[in-house]
């Protein structure tokens, strides 16, 4: 079982480096999904509200006989749920489909700008944290702008912002914004999801064959070297294997710039909504 680095948040808690992500995952298939990933030796788990399948992720961990404090459960607040007393509610019943006293972690899953309430959620995360429902809290999805609002508003820093990142797109003005404040970063579709060609990639496939490793491995390795959190996604066991050898092996300098060549200019790389635009 291969021993996952960890990370050290801004309020001084602990988070695996790479977890395992159950977006798209339906409802009927997430309980061996989960149960899969955790035999393999998977302790992050990342879901959602909006998934529809968080009663899953806690069948899986309910069965597994894994000591609570040895795995670390994160799932978020959707769009409709930020006003008034709403983010309450809602962590309340992700927790009883979760079948947990606590999440690890607890994000507001968009800013939903057009409805400016992204703040209001902030400040009953914080709440919510104080009441210990949720150990940690966080962002997903926040620009800079976003992110300054709700800083200045509450002194409060996230402890994380989980964003689309890859190597065609990888969001620097976030991440250096974030790096700056000791925000740890999280990439959603670390792989790109499928949506171009990342794994052909000169950069990609000249380090895959050095290493001895699959193009998706020396992805997540990009990652990790940069100190971003992944949580990549698959229902095949054996990939679920293949993305968790990742820590025999360490990309050179060289590798790593080439694979941060890969950027594509004026944000073109992105394959998902826009946070300004979902709401």
């Amino acid at each position: 079982m291969p021993e996952i680095t960890t990370l050290t948040l801004n309020d001084g808690h602990t988070i695996p480096q790479l977890g395992y992500g159950v977006f798209r995952i339906p409802p009927a298939e997430t309980e061996k999904a989960v149960t899969e990933a955790l035999e393999l030796g998977y302790r992050h788990i990342d879901t959602a509200a909006i998934y529809g399948n968080e009663e899953g992720v806690g069948a899986a961990i309910a069965a597994s006989g894994i000591p609570r404090d040895e795995l670390f459960v994160t799932t978020k607040l959707w769009n409709d749920r930020h006003d008034g007393d709403e983010p309450d509610a809602a962590i309340r019943e992700s927790l009883d489909r979760l079948g947990l006293e606590q999440v690890d972690l607890y994000l507001v899953h968009w800013p939903t700008p057009a409805r400016d309430n992204y703040l209001h959620a902030w400040e009953k995360l914080i709440e919510l944290r104080d009441a210990g429902l949720a150990r940690s809290i966080g962002v997903s999805n926040h620009l800079v702008p976003h992110l300054e609002k709700i800083v200045a508003a509450t002194g409060i820093v996230p402890a994380v912002n989980q964003i689309e990142l890859h190597p065609a797109y990888q969001e620097r003005e976030i991440t250096e914004w974030a790096a700056a404040r000791d925000i740890r970063i999280e990439a959603w579709g670390p792989l790109g999801q499928g949506k171009y060609d990342l794994f052909g990639a000169e950069p990609v496939a000249r380090a895959a064959e050095a290493h001895g490793k699959t193009p998706a491995q020396v992805v997540l390795r990009w990652h990790l070297q940069h100190g971003n959190i992944v949580f990549p996604k698959s229902v095949r066991r054996a990939r679920l294997a293949e993305n968790l050898d990742v820590f025999d092996f360490e990309l050179t300098a060289d590798e790593v710039a080439g694979i941060d060549g890969l950027e594509v200019a004026d944000g073109g790389g992105r394959v998902s909504a826009h946070p300004d635009e979902l709401n």
